[in-house]
């Protein structure tokens, strides 16, 4: 079981609707970034708009770090480019998805993959949640040595045999 979170870095999530080249679906929907904070505008705001896109403010939504996971986000910070991975739920009324969770843990992010009709795409950590996550790793990581389990070898059992009676024909 996830422990508590230790600190919450609120965000915005910014969504494209670009026009599909499909004949069963009109628009493809995918997170492109987030914003450092939230911003004033209300959710499902648009942002951009061109012939072929539209850029949407989704809402707000929250990074969760837990000082149980400090080794996956110290693992992402040491990629070449470090990332968020945002999740959308589909909606049946009103805007087309929820914003289901924004996380900088990678193990997180791959699990979020297996969920049916979510959008799960990753975005790039900005620089202020980078140094964030960084003084979170600071405070909080504790470095575990690998221990590789080693099974005890089964105890042989004696085992007996049994006499079977002979026939008598």
């Amino acid at each position: 079981m996830r422990s508590t979170a230790l600190a919450r870095i609120p965000v915005g999530v910014i969504v494209e609707r670009r026009k599909a080249k499909s004949q069963w679906i009109d628009y493809l929907w995918r997170p492109v970034s987030v914003l450092v904070g939230t911003p004033a505008a209300a959710p499902w705001t648009a942002l951009n708009e061109n012939p072929e896109a539209i850029l949407f403010y989704a809402g707000a939504a929250e990074i969760e770090l837990h000082r149980t996971e400090t080794s996956y986000y110290r693992d992402n910070l040491a990629s070449s480019v470090p990332l968020l991975w945002v999740s959308l739920r589909p909606t049946t009324s009103g805007p087309p998805y929820e914003i289901l969770i924004v996380t900088a843990d990678p193990s997180e992010g791959e699990a979020l993959t297996d969920a049916g009709n979510n959008v799960v795409e990753t975005v790039p950590m900005p620089v202020e949640i980078i140094e964030s996550i960084r003084d979170f790793l600071a405070e909080h990581h504790v470095e575990r040595p690998f221990v590789k389990r080693r099974r005890t070898p089964a105890e042989p059992t004696p085992c007996r045999l049994v006499e079977r009676p002979e026939n008598d024909e």
